[in-house]
């Protein structure tokens, strides 16, 4: 069972229709990620960066939905709030190498976590690029400084 097949179990969403958000800064590995959610002769060659945002209708298993990849350049990051109110989920993917952009991210963060249209909709965090030489790890990412946040309802 893979990452997102346990992520849709636990959410209860196992044999439903799902609507998904990707987000994340740009260059930071959204795309890429949905498409190796494909089956392999339905995945593209090369990856080109998003403009605005792509819409995929993804099976996995018992699993349907239907998968809004979100541009993470500056200018189009305002259109991620007009998919808050119909997702059930949201994938906020972090480029764990680029370190100098953290800040940029959790600002992203912020504003996402404040909107009111997001309700209480579940949140998987990816770290992506694990594989480079300059990548932090997970709990690194978490510890920064400027990272680290509070939820309602728990002790920071």
């Amino acid at each position: 069972m893979g990452l997102l097949d346990s992520f849709m179990k636990m959410l209860g969403l196992s044999g439903k229709k799902v609507n998904v958000i990707v987000v994340g800064l740009d260059n930071s590995g959204k795309t890429t990620i949905i498409e190796r959610l494909k089956p392999k002769d339905e995945q593209a060659l090369e990856v080109a960066p998003t403009v605005g945002f792509t819409v995929d209708q993804v099976k996995k298993g018992p699993i349907s939905f239907t998968v809004f990849d979100m541009s993470g350049a500056g200018r189009y990051r305002s259109l991620w709030e007009q998919y808050y109110r119909e997702a059930q989920a949201v994938i906020f993917v972090i480029d764990s190498a680029d370190q100098f952009r953290l800040v940029v991210v959790k600002d992203e963060l912020d504003n996402m976590l404040k909107h009111p249209n997001l309700g209480k909709v579940p949140i998987l965090f990816m770290a992506n690029k694990m594989d480079l030489p300059t990548a932090m790890q997970p709990v690194e990412i978490a510890q920064v400084q400027t990272f680290a946040w509070c939820y309602p309802g728990l002790r920071c």
